[in-house]
């Protein structure tokens, strides 16, 4: 079987990977050198702790196994089993972290509530007050700047596999086939696009005006080296807001009682910190749904996060390396982990996974692959 790949981001690539594990040719097609989007302008972070309960849990679990696997062939990817740690600071805060541990698949996600001291003794660095933390022992990390690039350099020593940057697809010729903007033909038995959030032009002709994925536009940053390990990766009691395994009647009357910050309520706002190969810290995010999207990063979201991270750490956080911002597209119905839809005869359009992309693309690449027979 011979399949095309429309995209070099990691959703795009990891349908690459399993279709030349299962030992079909592969042509990957990249409108840009390499990918630029919301693949590289991410935490890294393999996210099981607040997936909802069901198939969005089952499909990070599967794909957490997934990365592990991959990453013994590809040391490059950076996988650690680093878990995470969401520290609380008063009763209402850990009245939702107990809440989650009364879950029935608390156990599959290796929840965990840990006093002040044991959180430090697994993660030193957390030299600020709070009461407690809920461990999550299922979540990982890659490198999300290098990731690509390295699953790439593993892909080309395939005969299998071609990969094609600089050229945009433009046109669906009759059935599993495309053109690109140099005017060549690329013919196969499946046409994969994995557009990311690039919604407009062809996917839109191709999937119609009613595609139900929206674009969601993020703000992140990276310091210098900590100088010292992060050895976990550390979210806040905002998290528990914004991810659906916390719902909850605690959750409900911390939101009456606590309510966010005006600057993280403001911009949608939860804290997600995880370090980098080199010792920085990449720290998010913030959370734009309304279009026009606007086209500066603004500095209330920064400072907001800079102070909770340095309460945590006890310490001044290093210096700011480089922010940026990103988008990415999400499914508008949120009990769909991504949006896969047959748009021509041998072409399929997958995209839409939002903020579980980098942790659930090896399951949904999967999931395409075994669909659709490969």
């Amino acid at each position: 079987m011979r399949v095309i790949v429309v995209g070099a981001g990691v959703v795009g690539t990891l349908h690459a990977w399993h279709a030349v594990e299962r030992g079909h040719e592969v042509v990957q097609i990249e409108r840009e050198a390499e990918a630029r989007g919301a693949s590289l302008r991410n935490f890294g972070q393999i996210w099981v702790s607040g997936r909802a309960g069901g198939e969005e849990l089952e499909t990070a679990l599967r794909a957490r196994r997934l990365w592990e696997e991959i990453g013994v062939q590809v040391p490059g990817l950076g996988f650690r089993a680093c878990g995470s740690l969401t520290p609380v600071r008063n009763a209402r805060e850990l009245a939702v972290a107990e809440a989650a541990l009364a879950r029935d698949d608390a156990a599959a996600r290796g929840y965990e509530l840990l006093s002040a001291d044991q959180a430090r003794a697994v993660n030193p660095a957390l030299r600020g007050a709070f009461e407690a933390a809920l461990y999550c022992e299922r979540d990982a990390a890659v490198e999300p700047r290098t990731a690509q690039l390295a699953l790439r350099e593993a892909l080309l020593k395939s005969p299998n596999y071609t990969f094609r940057p600089g050229r945009e697809v433009r046109e669906v010729i009759g059935e599993n086939a495309v053109r690109d903007d140099h005017g060549d033909i690329h013919t196969g038995d499946a046409v994969v696009l994995c557009t990311g959030a690039w919604l407009g032009g062809l996917v839109r002709e191709l999937a119609g005006p009613g595609l139900p994925v929206r674009r969601v536009r993020l703000q992140m940053m990276q310091t210098d080296p900590l100088g010292e390990p992060l050895t976990t990766s550390v979210a806040d009691a905002d998290s528990f807001r914004y991810y659906p395994a916390y719902r909850s009647t605690a959750l409900d009357e911390l939101d009456a009682v606590q309510p966010q910050a005006p600057t993280a309520a403001e911009h949608r706002m939860q804290l997600l910190m995880v370090q980098r190969a080199d010792g920085g810290l990449t720290i998010g995010d913030t959370h734009e749904y309304e279009h026009p999207f606007a086209f500066d990063t603004l500095e209330d979201p920064y400072d907001h996060l800079a102070e909770v991270v340095e309460s945590f750490l006890g310490r001044p956080l290093p210096r700011i390396r480089r922010r940026w911002a990103g988008v990415y597209a999400q499914c508008t119905d949120p009990s769909r982990v991504v949006h896969r839809q047959q748009v021509r005869d041998g072409v399929w359009l997958v995209t839409g996974p939002g903020g579980r992309g980098m942790t659930c693309s090896p399951a949904i690449a999967e999931t395409t692959a075994d669909e659709l027979g490969w």
